[in-house]
């Protein structure tokens, strides 16, 4: 059994609640779940085009959704970093102690096979086990 079970939720995917149901079922009733989400870096020349950007009111606002999409659980930790998906999950997770990720993964492209996508950079680059759920 796992004891801290990071969830790496894309927004616009719908993995959270059967991520939810795979780490309770991997995890023990103590174990600590983790659902993160990154936000890309915005570029700096984007306030050229949208003004300034309240990076808060966007790190608030994905924590809502987090807790929408895993619903509304008190002993889910909502979690958002910024950076590029695929390293910044793995970075945390390794800076967390975290045993196990869970990620949702869609049916890759053309494109996909010769840029990765985030589930296969989490795979590729995670010190720990590593469960991937198909759309």
């Amino acid at each position: 059994m796992y004891k801290k079970i990071l969830i790496a939720l894309a927004l616009d995917q719908g993995h959270g609640k059967r991520a939810v149901e795979l780490a309770r079922l991997l995890g023990s009733d103590d174990s600590k779940i983790i659902a993160v989400h990154v936000v890309d870096h915005v570029p700096g020349f984007s306030r050229v085009y949208a003004g300034d950007i309240d990076k808060d009111e966007i790190a608030k606002t994905a924590k809502e959704s987090i807790m929408e999409r895993v619903g509304d659980l008190g002993d889910i930790e909502p979690i958002v970093l910024e950076g590029h998906a695929g390293r910044t999950v793995t970075d945390y997770a390794n800076k967390i102690g975290a045993d196990c990720i869970i990620c949702g993964a869609h049916r890759p492209g053309l494109s996909d096979f010769f840029l990765g996508s985030t589930a296969a950079r989490i795979m590729r680059y995670s010190n720990c086990s590593v469960h991937i759920l198909r759309s």
